[in-house]
C-alpha cells in the first residue's frame, strides 16, 4: 500500500488531457485528484483501491452508528453528536434523537446501494434546520401561525384536468 500525505491535489482538468500518465501517477502521494474544470463542476480522479478502502469506512461507520443506537446508549451519541457536526447545538432535544434514528437508517440503506448521497442529503436537509433554530426571528417567522383565512385550496392537478390515473388502477364506476 502507497504512503498517502495528503486528501487531494488541485489538477486542471486540461493538465490530465495533456499529460494522462504524469497526472495520474501523482495518485501514488495523494488519495484523490480535483480536476478543476472551467465550465462546469470540478470531477474527482481516485484509484479503485482508494475507493473502495473509503467505502469500507463508511460502511463500518455506519453500522457502528446503527449498533450504538441499538445498545440503547442514545446519550452517548448525542454527546458525541456536537463534535461531528457541529451545527447540531442548535437542534431541539427531540430533534436530535429523529436526527440520530433518521441517520442510522439513511446511512444503512446507502450503504447498500453503494450511494452516499442520500446521507449528504440527510445532513443537507438536518443543517438546514439547525440554521433556522439558531436565528430566533427567522424561526419565528416560520412558526408563528398564519393570520386569516388563506382562502380555498385548489384541488390536485390543473384546474378543469381529470385527476391522473396510476397505472393498473381500476377508476371507480361514477354514475
Amino acid at each position: 500500500m502507497d504512503v498517502v500525505t495528503s486528501a487531494y491535489e488541485d489538477v486542471p482538468f486540461s493538465e490530465l488531457l495533456h499529460h494522462p500518465a504524469t497526472t495520474t501517477r501523482r495518485l501514488d502521494t495523494v488519495r484523490a485528484l480535483r480536476l478543476r474544470r472551467r465550465d462546469a463542476g470540478d470531477l474527482a480522479l481516485m484509484r479503485v483501491d482508494q475507493m473502495e478502502r473509503d467505502a469500507t469506512v463508511v460502511d463500518f461507520t455506519s453500522r457502528l452508528l446503527a449498533g450504538l443506537v441499538r445498545t440503547g446508549n442514545i446519550e452517548a451519541l448525542r454527546q458525541a453528536l456536537p463534535e461531528a457536526l457541529p451545527w447540531s447545538t442548535f437542534l431541539p432535544v427531540e430533534d436530535v434523537d429523529t436526527l440520530l434514528s433518521e441517520l442510522v437508517d439513511t446511512a444503512s440503506g446507502a450503504v447498500a446501494l453503494e450511494n452516499l448521497a442520500p446521507i449528504a442529503l440527510l445532513l443537507t436537509q438536518w443543517r438546514h434546520s439547525a440554521e433556522i433554530y439558531a436565528d430566533p426571528a427567522l424561526l419565528s417567522i416560520l412558526t408563528r401561525e398564519p393570520e386569516g383565512d388563506l382562502g380555498p385550496s385548489p384541488c390536485p392537478g390543473r384546474a378543469g384536468e381529470p385527476r391522473a390515473r396510476r397505472p393498473g388502477r381500476a377508476t371507480p364506476d361514477r354514475r
